[in-house]
């Protein structure tokens, strides 16, 4: 007996015991006898033809028609209906047939049965590839929708803020000159100065705002001009004198390769890039503590250190401190200075830092062994810039080989 007479001999009893097996599947009642009947007639041709490709059409269907709740319960739902599907087709085979038609039977099933749990094992993967790559594509979507949202919300406030710290400003100044015939003005003038420093600190905070804002929308815009890092930092020492002294902390800025050397920058972007990554320092560095100012030549590039040996950075945050308000510190402890130990602030700094470096080509990174408020691993700042020696604008450049010409004409050199 041919093995397809001997399916077609089974297929009544079969199909009644399939589909009691079978009826509460996912594929419902009302669909059930009808996806057997059309498996069946495709598992026949697969056989008579000896390509097990016949059931590719029905098993790819199956598989796509699992619900997204399947997907994601992880539940593989396939493999358990054709385990029904194929026992009761052994189980029915031995129960009516002989052993030897039986036997016929299950070898010539065999590669048929191997194919269909190949291809519904590969096409249950790749529907659940496909779900996960559009659910992650919408996360990622919702992600940047969120981000954007809160740039333009930085950006508002910042402005709307500007404003009237603008007014208070204006109005604490004018206060002070109107006070100067009072007798008591020095108690008032003490009062004044306080409002003076919040002042300062809020706007401080509100250009940091708008520095993030420009830097999310790409508007962060630069002015190149010829600058030396030794003179910055020379700036920025003066700058730190008081506050270093006040903690007793030591800075020391090294004399090192590049740090004379002449690149056209942003002096004022790159100085309060510096200055972000040495107050983070010294905010993060014990009293009595030491930061440290080196660096190195690359081909065409300039790499400043800052090291310090304070309380360290763990591994997990090293990346995270240069996204925007990633306060890392616990809330409860924070504080707003910008000089205690372990002060606290809104996260933007290092960010700021990171996206003024890379409008110059150039990059920051931090290495430290771990965060340790009792052994100080401390922690080492890498800053690479690009050592240009001519204005990326082309029209700038022209006019600066000008001057340089000029200069050279009206201090000629000694023949003697």
């Amino acid at each position: 007996m041919q093995v397809t007479e001997i399916l077609k001999k089974i297929h009544d009893p079969w199909l009644d015991r399939a589909s009691r097996r079978l009826g509460d599947s996912e594929f419902g009642r009302k669909y059930l006898v009808e996806e057997l009947e059309r498996f069946f007639e495709l598992l026949l041709q697969a056989v008579e033809n000896e390509d097990p490709g016949w059931l590719h059409p029905i098993l790819i269907d199956w598989a796509a028609s699992r619900t997204e709740t399947d997907i994601e319960r992880d539940e593989i739902t396939l493999s358990p209906v054709l385990n029904v599907i194929i026992d009761e087709i052994i189980d029915t085979s031995r129960d009516m047939l002989t052993d030897q038609d039986t036997n016929k039977l299950v070898s010539k099933l065999m590669p048929v049965l191997y194919y269909s749990y190949e291809q519904v094992a590969r096409h249950e993967t790749l529907v659940r590839v496909s779900y996960y790559s559009t659910k992650l594509e919408r996360v990622t979507a919702n992600l940047s929708l969120l981000d954007r949202s809160k740039s333009d919300f930085i950006a508002v406030a910042a402005h709307e803020l500007k404003t009237p710290l603008t007014l208070i400003e204006g109005y604490s100044s004018m206060l002070r000159d109107v006070v100067k015939p009072y007798p008591n003005k020095d108690e008032i003038s003490v009062l004044l100065s306080g409002i003076g420093k919040g002042i300062q600190r809020l706007g401080e905070i509100i250009n940091d705002m708008i520095d993030v804002s420009m830097i999310d929308n790409d508007l962060l815009s630069l002015k190149f001009q010829p600058t030396w890092i030794n003179q910055l930092m020379t700036g920025l020492q003066s700058e730190f004198k008081e506050i270093v002294n006040e903690r007793q902390i030591s800075l020391d800025v090294e004399n090192f390769p590049g740090s004379r050397e002449m690149m056209f920058a942003d002096p004022e972007r790159i100085q309060q890039a510096l200055r972000n990554v040495l107050s983070n320092a010294i905010k993060f560095t014990p009293d009595g503590g030491r930061v440290e100012v080196n660096g190195r030549m690359f081909s065409g590039f300039v790499e400043i250190l800052v090291t310090d040996n304070g309380i360290g950075i763990a591994e997990q945050d090293q990346l995270k401190i240069f996204e925007k308000f990633s306060g890392l510190g616990d809330t409860r402890l924070h504080s707003s200075s910008k000089i205690n130990f372990k002060g606290g602030g809104p996260g933007l700094g290092l960010p700021i830092t990171k996206g003024i470096l890379e409008a110059h080509g150039g990059s920051i990174w931090v290495e430290s062994e771990g965060y340790d408020e009792e052994k100080l691993p401390g922690s080492t700042f890498h800053i690479l810039l690009p050592l240009r020696k001519q204005p990326p604008d082309e029209q700038v450049a022209k006019l600066f080989h000008a001057a340089e010409g000029s200069i050279r004409e009206s201090n000629p050199k000694s023949d003697h």
